[in-house]
């Protein structure tokens, strides 16, 4: 997912109080005045790096003008650097990628550069060659701020020779209810075997809150978690343990599916790598939902995203450079799809190496992509960490619900009270 991290961890922490970072070193960043060359900072440290570097090489053999310079940075390390970079004015590198739920902070804290001029000069770059939910999360109050890399999601890993033994219809319709994970439950437990593996619970909450009907704050500031919605949430997972349908806790639920122990996890688009290297004949569906109604259904995702820090130095040769670069990208993401990752441009839809892909799937049609849901509350980061801090108790029965989210509303809206006071 562009990093080696620890599932359990966020995509990267969004409290960005450039207040509170001192002294990070640049290292290994040249500086952006470099003549004809593009400096581009990525999190991609893992096997998608290869991916990355690939597509910079490709573009590079086409002799633009200014070619890129890629650089990956462990994800933690390249968010820690960019506040202190873009204050000090110095080392900005002219191309970075972000997660989408990042964009908003950056904003706000008037750290971004607008592409709305510079899309004058490239008419292809527009909302109908991309995927809309990737390509809305860079508009605000009426600028872009960000161009779309992808749209990674999280959804439903399946063995298929256990949905025959147990419930051949589950995949009829390419969605699995929670009715039929306990179905599937009530016989396999008897084998032995997990229904549903208890995988990271950031995304599996969140996907389930939003079908509840939860938002993550109703006026864009304050966090709304301890509700009813969250209740339902957590309580739908708590039962599933309960009733023995699940893996335990402590136990490794993408090995055990991985072993043929575990019918169905709920995870990202990117594992499918590993999951390729077993020997479990499998197939990639929809997140687990309550209804069966597509037009219901809410598959957890984010994006990679391409946006310009604000540098004194850059100038527009350099930033047509950058537009070269990005125009490129969108006729030539095949090497990205590559690395599991779906590209959020639209082109590849037509083309059959990449239909052929299991994530695809997402993509296949317009109401497909209207399942994907980016969660873009602007502190979208403190909910994560409150997620991965008690989700894990909720669920499995150490901490009661109602404490849980009581918990988890208070912590949020303490940092989102301290980001505010500054």
């Amino acid at each position: 997912m562009g990093t080696s991290k620890k599932r359990w961890k966020l995509f990267g922490v969004l409290g960005l109080s450039i207040a509170l970072m001192t002294g990070c070193s640049s290292s290994g960043a040249s500086s952006s005045a470099a003549k004809n060359e593009i400096t581009f900072w990525n999190p991609f440290t893992g096997p998608d790096g290869k991916n990355m570097q690939a597509m910079v090489d490709e573009y590079n053999k086409t002799d633009p003008e200014f070619k890129i310079k890629n650089i990956s940075l462990k994800e933690t390390d390249m968010y820690t650097k960019i506040p202190t970079i873009v204050n000090s004015n110095k080392n900005i590198p002219d191309l970075t990628i972000v997660h989408a739920e990042r964009i908003k902070q950056f904003k706000d804290n008037d750290m971004l550069t607008s592409y709305n001029e510079l899309l004058a000069d490239y008419p292809e770059i527009k909302a109908e060659n991309y995927v809309q939910e990737a390509w809305n999360i860079g508009e605000l109050d009426a600028e872009r701020y960000s161009i779309p890399l992808d749209i990674h999601t999280f959804g439903l890993y399946y063995n298929k020779d256990l949905v025959s033994k147990y419930l051949p219809a589950a995949l009829d319709d390419n969605i699995v209810t929670f009715a039929e994970i306990e179905q599937v439950g009530e016989v396999s437990k008897k084998d032995k075997i997990a229904s549903i593996g208890v995988s990271w619970l950031k995304p599996n909450f969140l996907s389930l809150y939003a079908q509840n009907g939860g938002v993550l704050s109703e006026d864009g500031i304050q966090p709304t978690l301890d509700n009813q919605a969250g209740k339902d949430t957590y309580n739908l997972w708590k039962n599933l343990v309960k009733d023995g349908y699940t893996t335990k806790d402590g136990e490794d639920p993408t090995q055990m599916f991985l072993t043929g122990k575990v019918v169905f996890l709920p995870e990202g688009i990117w594992m499918q790598n590993q999951v390729k290297q077993s020997k479990i004949n499998w197939g990639l569906t929809n997140a687990p939902q309550i209804s069966d109604d597509l037009s219901k259904t809410v598959n957890w995702s984010s994006s990679h995203q391409f946006v310009m820090f604000k540098d004194e130095s850059r100038n527009e040769e350099k930033e047509k450079g950058v537009m070269e670069f990005l125009n490129w990208v969108r006729d030539n993401s095949m090497e990205w799809a590559k690395s599991g990752q779906n590209p959020a441009t639209l082109s590849l839809l037509e083309e059959e190496e990449y239909k052929q892909m299991p994530q695809a799937f997402f993509l296949s049609t317009p109401e497909q992509q209207a399942t994907l849901k980016i969660f873009d509350y602007k502190y979208n980061g403190y909910v994560s960490e409150a997620l991965d801090a008690h989700a894990g108790d909720a669920v499995f029965g150490k901490l009661d619900v109602d404490k849980a989210l009581t918990q988890m509303q208070k912590e949020v809206a303490a940092k989102v009270e301290k980001d505010n006071s500054n």
